[in-house]
């Protein structure tokens, strides 16, 4: 026995030695293996080599040596021969380790065991049993509390998750990557995900993630697991969407290198057609104009000699085979690919020329500026030439080399553009009367065009000859079975679609570059084809042609000015052609004439009441379709010439009565209104806001609750720039709006939550006016969502209790936006403007600060003011409604600085703790805050006058009953009195107590701090309950005369307890 533990012990010396040797180089590691694999004949080596490597369980650092260490002694169990057991037991002996409760020893055996997995050959020899064991074990270790652990036991799992025998381990893996905190392991897990279609989305997913390393070991999963033609368009153009747009650099390089290395040499051999085609751009045509210019930016599309567009324009007199009546067609037509290719090159080699012209520019600029600058201030006019050819030659060539890169790509772009115009016309057209089959790759053509010279007179009548066809071009329609013609397209735009619009326009701009050329050839055009609409000849087809014609001239004009003497006048165009339309019977027509409209009323200096009028008549009375429209026109002329110079134009009298109060008093039932109604244009637009006035919309994403939210946050935003807009309606619109952002009414309108959302996140940082908007705005948000209030308590005990969670919710998001800071150059500014206002004096105190009304002290006096307007007698709604503002209260904050606002705060809690008597727990809240409010207090003895407070109050607007001597201590809530009628005593019972009881009574009675009721009637056998009143009576008795001796406040709060106790036992009665 003594021998062994001899050999033993030195075999130990020979293994740490030997570990030793490895923790300091990796060098020795093959050398050693040897040596140590000479000890392994012992058999006493595994139980020497195990208590060996001990001490490396308890060392937490992972310093170098440590990490050498243990990858040689994985590698050294990975080469171990199967049949010697080594391995096996050095597995078990690990699997002890990993479920110690040592942390640092689970984090080595989970680093031993993964390093050894992945250094094991395929055909090692390894029991069943014992990989159960172990992968039993690593997924237990997957949830770990500590997230090295967990990585670790990730990873040692990811050999065996390619295993379809073990599909347990993939979902364990995709069930904890949403659910995982840490992002190195969530990284792990993304790494050891195998490719499928279920990780796929998983691994997308990732690409969103907050993490910069998980976003990056997402993109190189699918660079190395995924091959381009296993994923799915949709998920390839996502993945280059997401990274080629990422906000960090290191992981746009990583997606940067799937596209280049992966998908673009090994899957398209090179060619980014053949990967534009992966990628559907006719569908996804922002993605696939990144995509060029990444790989334009990168330089790894290069044009070849033979490359240029001029090869798709042929001579007609070519043959094919020497077969003379087989001619080659004049053009070739072109693929979506193609064409998208074409124009995001020729779009980047002007942009590289215009880059070195720029450039080029510049540098002469400072050679000039250098030059006199040197002859004016700093050498003599004798060195002025010497020192300006200094200059020249040191900037010299630098410029030349600009010089010669703008050369070089102003020719590239000419031998890759037609080399006529006339050529770049016919190649145009033939891909037009190709059909819609190639109606993408006529409009990249058509973009192409704005790169073209048309200075050349003969180049530019052929152009604009041209642009004449394509204003000219009708509309497409499709017939149905039952004769019906269908628009294609969204009817409103040239061509169908704001795309192949705004192409025509470009086109049209470039060619007719003069000023007022544009606006008179597109005025020839309008005139022409509404000549059938004045005649009431032309039919609904030809309309929205010449409407979408005339909505692309109002469009692009900047101003009536170059309008007027042309072929049609402005006012011609309102009253023969836009009104009309207006009025059409068929929707289509009205939809496309109400949106010219719109843009007729932005180009007027002062808009017309005649377009007004037909709009609000559009918006009041038309289908979902026109008000829609009508909404947006409206909108965007209140915003541009003010609802007050509208409603001016529409000959309304501005009422007397305050905006706010006419629009909740008199609401309008728009369903019910009357075309000749006199309603203020605001008011006509708020009543919008009501859901109840809109039949539902076919299009989820455009809705007139959407446009109608969307421009009253927009005029929020701004109200700067909207000074006729009283302020006063301020908190009447963002009441409206958070009101909406929270409706279960509104979950649909997808558009409205993301414009709300982006507007709440940004409006209460930009003011201070804003924060007291949203002061003023929370009473009446919570009035109206909290059941009971405003409105019936009606409905089931559970739809009343996701209301009020829902008003919670509402609560608590606007006491998000008061604590929101502002942003720096706001609270700069409001600060010069306290400094240059010096505070008046009010009965020796200064004159509280204008800025408790845009800080929570205001929302606090507002919450104060409403709690305490309830009666003593209130409703279970009610009760409910004074616990939730009351919670809301103890959250808000009071700066020191504003001691006015403390101490009016301090005499309002002690009428808000009587009003929120019966919850407790609201209670001690409400005194905790009291404590703070009193500690912050630089005088808190000294009493807040009337005058003082009366100010406060007018200037939060609050009508508040203020009682001088209301105390600024919260007092204990006295019980109210039980209604059983009193009853005497018998005589029995009054002998039976003790003398003690009697004299803690009387001294009860003396007591001012006590409030404690006394039981004055019972009965020969009293009940349970009359029982624990007497009992909890003397007790608390007691107890107060104990507390009034010694602290004032906890006596307060005991008799608060008892009090609410009491009520509880009563109203059980």
């Amino acid at each position: 026995m003594g021998a062994d533990m001899e050999e033993e012990k030195a075999l130990m010396q020979k293994i740490a030695r030997v570990l030793d040797e490895v923790g300091a180089s990796i060098a020795t590691h093959i050398r050693k293996l040897k040596d140590l694999s000479t000890l392994r004949s012992s058999s006493l080596f595994f139980s020497a080599f195990s208590k060996t490597l001990i001490p490396l369980f308890a060392f937490r650092r992972r310093t170098s040596s440590a990490e050498r260490t243990v990858r040689f002694v994985a590698t050294f169990a990975s080469k171990c021969d199967s049949t010697t057991c080594f391995l096996e037991e050095f597995f078990r002996f690990l699997l002890t380790a990993a479920t110690a409760a040592n942390r640092t020893a689970r984090f080595r055996a989970c680093q031993m065991i993964s390093e050894i997995i992945m250094r094991l050959p395929d055909d090692a020899e390894v029991s069943n049993e014992l990989w159960d064991e172990v992968i039993e074990c690593m997924k237990l270790r997957v949830g770990d509390k500590v997230p090295a652990v967990r990585a670790l036991a990730v990873r040692a799992l990811a050999r065996f998750a390619n295993d379809s025998e073990n599909s347990d381990i993939l979902d364990l893996f995709l069930e904890a990557l949403p659910l995982e905190q840490n992002a190195e392991v969530r990284k792990m897990i993304i790494l050891s995900l195998p490719p499928s279609n279920a990780t796929s989305v998983a691994i997308l997913d990732c690409t969103l993630d907050v993490s910069e390393v998980v976003r990056k070991a997402a993109y190189y999963v699918f660079a190395n697991k995924f091959p381009l033609q296993s994923l799915s368009i949709k998920v390839r153009t996502t993945i280059l969407q997401r990274g080629l747009a990422d906000r960090s650099a290191t992981v746009t390089k990583e997606c940067l290198k799937l596209l280049k290395d992966e998908w673009l040499v090994k899957c398209c051999n090179g060619d980014p057609i053949e990967l534009l085609k992966y990628l559907d751009v006719e569908t996804y045509e922002l993605v696939g104009e990144s995509v060029m210019e990444a790989l334009l930016k990168a330089g790894v599309v290069q044009l070849q000699d033979d490359q240029s567009i001029q090869h798709f324009i042929v001579s007609t007199s070519n043959e094919i085979e020497g077969e003379s009546d087989h001619c080659i067609p004049r053009t070739q037509l072109m693929e979506a690919e193609v064409a998208l290719y074409w124009k995001t090159v020729c779009r980047n080699l002007q942009m590289k020329a215009q880059v070195s012209c720029h450039n080029l520019i510049a540098f002469f600029i400072a050679l000039i500026l250098d030059v006199f600058v040197g002859n004016i201030f700093k050498k003599p006019p004798a060195r002025g030439k010497e020192r300006g050819s200094d200059a020249a030659a040191a900037m010299g060539p630098e410029a030349a080399v600009y010089a010669a890169e703008a050369s070089d790509n102003n020719d590239l772009l000419e031998r890759v553009l037609p080399a006529m115009v006339s050529d770049y016309v016919e190649l145009v057209k033939a891909h037009l009367d190709a059909g819609s089959n190639y109606r993408f790759a006529s409009r990249q053509l058509l973009l192409l065009g704005a790169m073209l010279d048309f200075s050349d007179s003969t180049n530019r009548k052929v152009a604009s000859g041209f642009v004449q066809e394509l204003l000219h071009r009708p509309i497409e329609c499709e017939v149905e079975e039952d004769g019906n013609k269908v628009v294609i397209g969204d009817g409103i735009n040239l061509g169908g679609d704001r795309e192949w619009a705004d192409a025509v326009s470009g086109l049209a701009r470039k060619v007719h570059a003069a000023a007022g050329e544009f606006e008179e050839v597109l005025l020839g055009v309008v005139e022409e084809l509404a000549q059938p609409c004045r005649e009431r000849t032309a039919d609904f087809l030809h309309w929205m042609h010449c409407l979408s014609v005339t909505g692309l001239l109002l469009e692009n004009a900047k101003s009536f000015r170059w309008m007027q003497g042309k072929s049609i006048e402005p006012d011609e165009l309102l009253q023969s052609l836009l009104l009309p339309g207006a009025k059409h019977v068929h929707l289509d027509v009205q939809r496309v004439a109400i949106r010219c409209l719109g843009l007729f009323g932005l180009l007027e200096g002062k808009p017309s009441a005649e377009l007004v009028k037909q709009l609000r008549i559009c918006f009041i009375k038309g289908p979902s379709s026109i008000s829609i429209v009508a909404c947006k026109a409206l909108v965007d002329i209140a915003m541009w010439h003010g609802p007050q110079e509208v409603d001016r134009v529409m000959g309304l009298e501005l009422s007397s009565l305050p905006h706010e109060n006419k629009m909740t008093s008199s609401p309008v039932n728009l369903g019910d209104m009357n075309e000749d109604l006199n309603v203020e244009l605001l008011h006509l637009l708020y009543s919008g806001l009501d859901l109840n006035n809109w039949t539902k919309s076919v299009d989820e994403n455009e809705s007139v609750q959407a446009i109608l939210g969307e421009g009253f946050a927009k005029i929020l935003l701004l109200s700067e720039n909207y000074p006729s807009i009283p302020t006063s309606l301020h908190p009447l619109f963002l009441s409206k709006l958070i009101m909406l952002y929270f409706s279960n009414e509104t979950k649909e309108l997808l558009r409205l939550k993301q414009c709300l959302s982006v507007f709440f996140e940004h409006y209460p940082s930009l003011s201070a006016n804003h924060k007291k908007c949203i002061s003023k705005s929370f009473i009446p948000v919570m009035r109206s969502m909290w059941p009971g209030i405003t409105t019936s308590a009606g409905g089931s005990s559970f739809m009343v209790s996701n209301m009020r969670k829902l008003a919670v919710q509402a609560s608590r998001f606007m006491l998000q936006m008061m604590q929101a800071p502002i942003h720096a150059k706001e609270t700069k500014k409001q600060n010069e403007s306290q400094n240059n206002e010096l505070p008046e004096v009010l009965d020796g105190l200064s004159e509280p600060s204008l800025d408790f009304e845009c800080g929570e002290e205001g929302l606090a006096i507002h919450i104060a003011a409403e709690v305490v307007s309830f009666h003593a007698k209130k409703t279970a709604a009610q009760k409910s409604y004074v616990s939730a503002m009351c919670r809301v209260l103890v959250l808000l904050h009071f700066r020191e600085s504003e001691q006015g606002a403390i101490k009016l705060m301090r005499r309002l809690l002690n009428r808000v703790a009587e009003s929120a008597s019966p919850e407790r727990e609201v209670v001690k809240e409400l005194k905790g805050m009291a404590e703070n409010l009193k500690a912050v207090d630089r005088e808190p003895e000294q009493e807040l006058s009337q005058e003082q407070a009366n100010y406060i109050l007018e200037r939060l607007e609050l009508d508040l009953n203020f009682d001088a001597n209301d105390s600024m201590e919260i007092q204990p809530t006295p019980v109210s009195r039980s209604s059983r009628p009193a009853r005497a005593r018998r005589g029995a019972r009054h002998h039976d107590s003790s003398s003690s009881s009697s004299s803690e009574e009387e001294e009860e009675e003396e007591s001012p701090t006590s409030f404690v009721p006394k039981v004055t009637g019972s009965t020969a056998t009293r009940s349970q309950r009359a029982s624990k009143i007497a009992a909890m009576t003397k007790m608390t008795a007691t107890r107060a005369v104990r507390i009034s001796e010694g602290d004032d406040e906890d006596d307060e709060e005991q008799g608060s307890e008892v009090t609410s106790q009491e009520d509880s036992d009563q109203s059980d009665d």
